[in-house]
């Protein structure tokens, strides 16, 4: 489904270890947008929903909606920090086609809704 890297869950357990909450977790979505037809987007959530996937990695809650699932099927998840900047990246095998911002794709069998980049 959807994995992390080590960088990636280091950033998320320093950005959840204050928290109370044990199903504050990490929602990681896809939704229509951008230059090449899809967008991603992540979140902390309080908890998953009832149509979740809910995944463990490395004691790193991952919640991804029924939407989503194929769409981020296989990705990697990371984090990064250059002098450009620092966040969180994906890498989709199912991505065909990216934006050069990167935040933006599309898949072999679905173009999304594709919109002028913000980037």
């Amino acid at each position: 489904m959807v994995s992390l890297t080590d960088a990636a869950v280091l950033k998320l357990s320093e950005l959840t270890k204050e928290e109370t909450n044990p199903e504050v977790g990490l929602r990681v979505y896809v939704y229509s947008g951008g230059c090449s037809g899809f967008r991603y987007g992540m979140m902390l959530e309080d908890a998953p929903t009832p149509e979740d996937k809910i995944l463990d990695v490395s004691g790193i809650k991952v919640y991804v909606d029924g939407k989503s699932v194929d769409l981020l099927s296989g990705s990697q998840i990371d984090y990064v920090d250059t002098l450009m900047g620092a966040g969180f990246t994906v890498n989709n095998p199912n991505a065909v086609s990216a934006c050069g911002c990167g935040s933006s794709f599309r898949t072999a069998d679905d173009t999304g809704s594709p919109k002028g980049c913000s980037h």
